[in-house]
């Protein structure tokens, strides 16, 4: 199997381990934000992509910059930095910052860095559509 789909379902299924409610739609960029839509839409790539586009990119000294660091306990360890739009999120492994416990800074950097990359590119790699189907 190729690495990066490997890479894509394991994102996937970290994903849904760790969203709450069984109700909640959500679309995965490709370098691993994860965006939670709340009020889903008919076309949930088009509002992902016009929220991404929106909230996404990163300008030092404005709320876009800001990050908040949240811990996750074993398994699965590492973190998800979360920003200025709430429902938007990244996934920060053991291991992608430097040493063994990286300071938040870090961490949060790492976060928003992959944020700013899929802002510019707004890929989506995955979308879990949990509306209820009539």
């Amino acid at each position: 199997m190729d690495d990066n789909i490997q890479e894509i379902e394991s994102r996937v299924a970290l994903w849904r381990a760790l969203i709450q409610g069984e109700q909640k739609s959500w679309v995965l960029f490709e370098h691993g934000t994860c965006l939670i839509l709340m009020q889903p839409e008919a076309d949930l790539a088009a509002q992902a992509r016009q929220i991404m586009a929106a909230w996404g990119p990163v300008q030092v000294g404005t709320p876009s910059a800001d990050f908040n660091v949240i811990a996750l306990p074993d398994p699965p360890g590492g973190w998800v930095v979360t920003g200025h739009h709430p429902d938007m999120l990244n996934y920060v492994a053991p291991g992608d910052g430097s040493g063994p416990r990286p300071p938040d800074l870090v961490v949060g950097l790492i976060g928003r860095g992959s944020r700013d990359q899929d802002a510019q590119g707004l890929r989506i790699v995955h979308i879990e559509d949990k509306r209820f189907k009539g």
